[in-house]
Parts: C-alpha cells; sequence; structure tokens
C-alpha cells in the first residue's frame, strides 16, 4: 500500500493530525519557516531591477530539513498541509523547494479546524499552491528586510547602538509617540456642571435661562455658584416624560484583533500570550472525544461562518435557551482584503461546551475558549432590549433631566453576561410640581487622551489598515523588546530614545512612519496576492527612492550619540552611567543599553563637599551608584579616585584576629558584613558583627548573631556557638 506523507508546520498539529489517520499516513512538522533570508548579510541580489532572495536553510531547521527530505523520498505521494494564510502559503513554497520538488505540482490541502472530519475533507479536495499568495509573502519580506536592513544601520550610526526601525513597527511606534505629545503638550481646562436632587434620583442641568447647555459652557466656580443659589429655591414641574424601547446589537464573532482586544480588556491577556493559547486550542487539545483542534483558525480578518456551523449554534440556543432567542445573522467584514473562504474564530463544536471541558483544559486556555464559545453564540442570538425613561423637571430659569433603563429583554446577554444594573427611576408624573432637595454644582477638568494599551494600539492598527491579524501581536512584542515603549499599568509609554528615533525619522524618512504609506503598502501587498499587482514591481517602486533617502539621510541627519561619562555607577546593573540627549534636553542613562534601560533627570550640578582629592587635589563631589551615594574626584575621568561618603563604623574595642587592624563595617551586593580596615591587604570578613571574645574551642574571634530566635555568640572560624548572658 502506498505511504502518504502530509507536512504541517507545528509538531502539535501533526500530533493532531496523525491520530485522525491510519498506518499509512506520516505526518511530520517543519517547525514554522525551514528557510529565510541570511541573518548576517542583506540576502537580496539585485540584477535588472530583478530582487533574488538569497535563501538559506535557517541553522535551527538543519535537522529537520534533512528529515523532511528522508521522508519525502520514501513517500508515495506528499501533501503541503501548512497553515492557510500568505505565511503558511510561503512555508509550504519552502518546504517544496527543500525537498526538490516543484512547488506548483505539489498537492496542498487545506482546513480552518483540527477534526477528522475537515482533515479527512481536505485530502479528498487538495489544491495547488497559490503562488500570488507566495508572492505576496516575499514581498513583504523583502520590503521587510530592506527598510531594516539599510535604515536600522543608519539610526545606530547615528543615533545609538540597539536601534531597529521597520515598516509597521515604526509606523505603530509614531502612534505611541503622536499620543504621548499630546499628553504632554495638553493643557486642562476647569468647567463646571450642575446637578439636581429630584426624589433622591440626580438629574443634569442640561438648559439655564433658555439656553443649552453645553458640557463645557460653565467654566468658573463663582458662575457655578450663581446658577445654584437661583435655582435652588424655585418649585419644578415635570413637564415631559419620554419612554421608548432601545436595542443593543449582538456582538459579531471574533476575529484576530477583537479577540485580542476583548482578552486583554476581559481576561487581562496580552496579544501574545492570547495567540500563543489560541494556537493550541486550534492545533488539538485533550477532550472528551480525544484529541482534536477546538477553535477554528485564529489568524483571520473575516466574519463569515459556515452554514453548518452556524445551524448547529441555532440549534443549541434553542435547546439550551428557548426559541425567542434565536436569530441567525450574517456579519459582513470591514476588511476589503478580508478572505470570505476563511472563517470567524469559533468553537469547532458547538456541543463542547466550556464546562464539559473544563476539567481537559489548563485555567487560561478555558478562559479563553469560554470567552470564544460564548462569543460565538452570543453573535447568532437576538439583540438585547432596554427600556429608556426620560424625565424633564423645568421652570422659567432651567430645566433638569433624569435618565433611566431597564433591561426587558436579555437577547444575547443571555450567554454573554448581564451589563451594568439597571437605573430605575420612581415614579414622576406630567406635570406635578416639587422642589429640589439639593442642587450642587461639581468642578471638573478636561482629561487629556488615553495613552494606548496594548489592545487599543492594535485597534487603531487596524482602523488604519497598518498590518494584517498575522502582524498585530508580534509588532508590539518587538516595540517593547527594543525599548521603544514601556507597559506601566496596561499602559504604553514610549522611552526618550522612542522620541529621538520617530523625529529623526520624520524628517528624513517620512513615508515609513505614515500611516497611510504603511497602509496603501499593505493594499499593494494584497493586490500581488489577487494577482492585480507584480511582485517585483512592488518592490522596484520602493527600493530606488529609499535607497536615495538613505544615502541622503548618512550624510545630513546628525550624529545623536554624544555620551559624557558621569563617573556614576547604574544602579541597576553597574555599569558606567553617562549624560546623553533626548527630546527634552539632556538626560542620565546607563551606557549598557538596550540590555540595561535605567535612566533619570540630569541633575543642575554635582553637589560638591569640603574634601579634597587625596590623589590630585581636585574638589570631591557626591555622586550615586549602585550602592548608594560615595565620593568621587570631580576630576574625572582623569582621576577616578572614589570615597566612601561617610566614613565606615569602626569598632572600638575589637582588633583583626589575622593582621590586628581596624575593623570595620562594609556594604557589598548581598548586605553589610564585617572586614579588616586593611583590605585588600588582608581578607578577614564575618557576616555578624565581631565581639572581644575567644572561641573556646579554637581561641579564634567570635560574633554576636540571632540563631533560632536566639542571641548567641559563634566562632567566625569554626561555627561553634554559646548562649548570650542575658
Amino acid at each position: 500500500m502506498s505511504k502518504k506523507l502530509i507536512i504541517v508546520e507545528s509538531p502539535a498539529k501533526a500530533k493532531t493530525i496523525k491520530n485522525f489517520l491510519g498506518k499509512n499516513y506520516d505526518v511530520i512538522a517543519s517547525k514554522g519557516h525551514i528557510r529565510d533570508l541570511p541573518k548576517t548579510s542583506f540576502g537580496i541580489k539585485i540584477e535588472d531591477d530583478k530582487f533574488i532572495p538569497q535563501y538559506r536553510v535557517t541553522k535551527d531547521h538543519q535537522q529537520i530539513a534533512k528529515e523532511l527530505k528522508e521522508k519525502a523520498k520514501k513517500a508515495d505521494e506528499i501533501f503541503i498541509a501548512t497553515d492557510e494564510d500568505r505565511e503558511g502559503e510561503a512555508i509550504g513554497y519552502h518546504i517544496a523547494k527543500v525537498i526538490g520538488k516543484n512547488p506548483e505540482e505539489l498537492p496542498r490541502i487545506v482546513f480552518h479546524e483540527i477534526t477528522k472530519k475537515a482533515i479527512k475533507n481536505a485530502l479528498e479536495h487538495p489544491r495547488k499552491l497559490d503562488m500570488n499568495r507566495v508572492d505576496a509573502q516575499q514581498a513583504r519580506r523583502l520590503l521587510d528586510r530592506i527598510v531594516g536592513y539599510k535604515l536600522s544601520p543608519l539610526l545606530n550610526k547615528k543615533i545609538q547602538k540597539g536601534l531597529s526601525a521597520g515598516r509597521v513597527q515604526s509606523s505603530a511606534l509614531k502612534i505611541v509617540v503622536d499620543r504621548e505629545r499630546e499628553i504632554r503638550a495638553f493643557n486642562p481646562q476647569e468647567y463646571w456642571t450642575i446637578e439636581g436632587i429630584f426624589k433622591k434620583i440626580e438629574g443634569n442641568l442640561i438648559k439655564y435661562n433658555g439656553k443649552k447647555l453645553d458640557k463645557f459652557d460653565i467654566k468658573k466656580k463663582q458662575e457655578a455658584e450663581n446658577i445654584v443659589n437661583e435655582l435652588k429655591p424655585l418649585t419644578y414641574k415635570v413637564s415631559k416624560i419620554e419612554k421608548k424601547t432601545t436595542s443593543v446589537k449582538s456582538p459579531a464573532p471574533f476575529m484576530t484583533s477583537t479577540l485580542q482586544q476583548t482578552a486583554s480588556s476581559m481576561l487581562g491577556f496580552s496579544p501574545k500570550r492570547t495567540m500563543q493559547i489560541a494556537q493550541k486550542l486550534y492545533e488539538g487539545v485533550k477532550t472528551p472525544v480525544g484529541e482534536t483542534g477546538i477553535i477554528t483558525y485564529m489568524r483571520t480578518d473575516s466574519l463569515n461562518i459556515a452554514d453548518e456551523a452556524k445551524k448547529a449554534a441555532l440549534e443549541i440556543i434553542e435547546q439550551n435557551y428557548g426559541k425567542e432567542y434565536v436569530e441567525a445573522k450574517t456579519y459582513k467584514t470591514k476588511s476589503s482584503s478580508a478572505q470570505e473562504a476563511h472563517e470567524a474564530i469559533r468553537p469547532v463544536d458547538v456541543r463542547l461546551t466550556p464546562d464539559e471541558l473544563r476539567n481537559y483544559l489548563k485555567p487560561d486556555e478555558f478562559k479563553l475558549y469560554k470567552l470564544i464559545y460564548n462569543r460565538f453564540l452570543a453573535s447568532q442570538m437576538k439583540d438585547a432590549k432596554f427600556e429608556t425613561q426620560n424625565i424633564y423637571l423645568t421652570n422659567e430659569k432651567g430645566e433638569f433631566k433624569i435618565s433611566g433603563r431597564k433591561l426587558v429583554f436579555e437577547g444575547f446577554y443571555k450567554v454573554y453576561g448581564k451589563p451594568s444594573a439597571d437605573t430605575l427611576l420612581p415614579e414622576f408624573k406630567e406635570n406635578e410640581k416639587l422642589k429640589p432637595e439639593d442642587i450642587k454644582a461639581t468642578q471638573h477638568f478636561t482629561k487629556p487622551p488615553e495613552r494606548y494599551t496594548e489592545a487599543s494600539l492594535i485597534k487603531k492598527l487596524e482602523s488604519l489598515g497598518i498590518g494584517r491579524p498575522s502582524t498585530y501581536a508580534p509588532t508590539i512584542t518587538l516595540l517593547q523588546n527594543r525599548h521603544y515603549v514601556e507597559v506601566k499599568d496596561k499602559k504604553l509609554y514610549p522611552t526618550e530614545i522612542a522620541f529621538n528615533v520617530i523625529e529623526t525619522l520624520e524628517r528624513h524618512f517620512q513615508d515609513i512612519v505614515d500611516a497611510n504609506f504603511t497602509a496603501n503598502m499593505e493594499n499593494m501587498l494584497d493586490e500581488v496576492a489577487e494577482n492585480k499587482k507584480e511582485w517585483q514591481a512592488v518592490l522596484k517602486d520602493f527600493y530606488n527612492p529609499f535607497i536615495d533617502l538613505i544615502k541622503k539621510g548618512d550624510k545630513e541627519i546628525p550624529s545623536q550619540k554624544i555620551a559624557k561619562p558621569t563617573g556614576e555607577l547604574c544602579p541597576k546593573c553597574g555599569s558606567e552611567l553617562v549624560i546623553r540627549k533626548g527630546r527634552f534636553g539632556e538626560f542620565i542613562a546607563c551606557s549598557n543599553y538596550p540590555k540595561c534601560k535605567y535612566t533619570r533627570p540630569l541633575e543642575e550640578k554635582d553637589k560638591k563637599v569640603d574634601v579634597k582629592c587625596d590623589k590630585c587635589g581636585a574638589d570631591m563631589v557626591v555622586k550615586r551608584g549602585k550602592r548608594g551615594e560615595f565620593l568621587a574626584c570631580s576630576n574625572y575621568p582623569k582621576c577616578k579616585n572614589t570615597k566612601p561618603l561617610t566614613p565606615p563604623e569602626k569598632l572600638e574595642d575589637v582588633k583583626c584576629p589575622e593582621c590586628g587592624g581596624d575593623i570595620i563595617k562594609r556594604k557589598g551586593p548581598r548586605g553589610e558584613f564585617y572586614g579588616c580596615d586593611n583590605y585588600p591587604d588582608c581578607k578577614f570578613i564575618s557576616k555578624f558583627r565581631p565581639v572581644n571574645k575567644k572561641c573556646p574551642e579554637c581561641d579564634y574571634l567570635m560574633a554576636e548573631r540571632n540563631y533560632r530566635g536566639k542571641e548567641v555568640y559563634e566562632c567566625i572560624k569554626c561555627k561553634h556557638k554559646e548562649e548570650k548572658e542575658s
């Protein structure tokens, strides 16, 4: 019987698929990209306006490549079964090249879920590799290499070592930096609101002296107090009662970006963590029916749902919640490049409920599966309905509005979780007259825009068309790894070096940080995938103008690499601190950047003390180091003399048992200890405080310490102990 070989990307996927097939099938994983451009050279040969990638089998894939070749020789039929996206198509292409097969002839199988049924159906309906999508991926890879390999060295040369630039990366960083600029330039404005209390319910003043009030109309405290004093004694009439029913639409099923955003806000998962867990759920986990994938492919910008899956969801909803909650819905994908052949992220089998899988999944896997499962069911349920009520209380001077609402039909909330509590109003009657229980003024200040979170940055990138589902999480991870942004309280803060990089790119490489340019480039790559553009033409149109800018920038960009030594040591890693230039002037930073990213504001002057350097006679100044403040020669770096800021404590009645010198208290990396003042000639040390007492066992010096809750004397040499006299 013929032997068939299936080549996938990940070992987990290979294991799951192997369980579905018989002995005639061998399933092996390439473990991602088996070939790539070389790391140590440009890797693109340019001849006659043609860009020829110099692919190599990567160092960590040498053994896998060898194994693939051996298995391919023995197989009667070979199937490429990599993920159905551009990256997967390109991986399949490179696998074919490595095993010596024609990429355009090998059978290619695709599936959106890893189940026995889906795999067998794919084997029955193979297709060929889509070379247009392969070319689109190659164009993306070469564009990224051109930008990274040509621009990053320029930044390293002109600004600082360890920097990088990239098409999507730099556009994303500019978005974060621009938001920080807005925040720093923000000037808060004061405004006041007026609230009235009627029947213990608060309403807002919406009209005063016949004029509708805007939120920011009342700007001063005195103005607000005058209005309160005028309105407080007056009687108000219920002039209008509004009642209407409003709907909240059920949410669309997840695609990559919305899954990352929702998992961040509801579960606290980073985009990277979300995709790692989703990958595992897709590739296969243990379930009551065996090891299988339980969600569809997680890198997608499609909201399409297979008819079979939709039908199953509607049946489950009717069975568990009632027919009144069922409503079949179709959601239109906003992205023009989304492939409707792909599906939204959904559970493979809605009969596998989260509760049934609770004991099979790890805690985080369970949380994410439950989120995906509930969102999918909610997408096929009726909208929720609220009854809203507005009460207007009016007189000749002012009008207050009191609002309330209550949920009258749960709809999709039945599955997705209830919203915030209802705001129920007491009974009001039209023309009813009443006096306010209180009227008060509240001070407010306008707030700056919020810093981006990982989730909100993904939403912004998606709205601008920057990147694609597979690039969102890696882009944000790269910004953090390069120390361009720091995450504090889930917010993204750009570092000072990020400002320097973005300002340089804005002046000399505007297209690289321009969101529209980056989005247009993504659209061109989509057109390559759709066979509307030729990939070599896209590379040529970008390359020549870009290289001209690189040459120009090398001449015109001023060097920012001036770093003055301070003579201080970094309190985090012990490397020397230097003075660097940033967007807002000079600051102190660690010379070991980017491995250590310690920074602090530059002080006006080093604090001088009335002490002269005993080596060169210059003034000594106070510096800060890894172990606190110390004295250093102001003539640094010519003179590197240092001293403790305060003289160390000396033990008056105890002498060094080795040389007879004084014993002083010192500080080290592991805390305080006692040592001889004649160091380094004498290396006597003691962890505990020595006392003028000899050991009865070896006649060496003893120290006092706490041992198991008791005060004892312990010999520094032989560790003999005896209880301390009370």
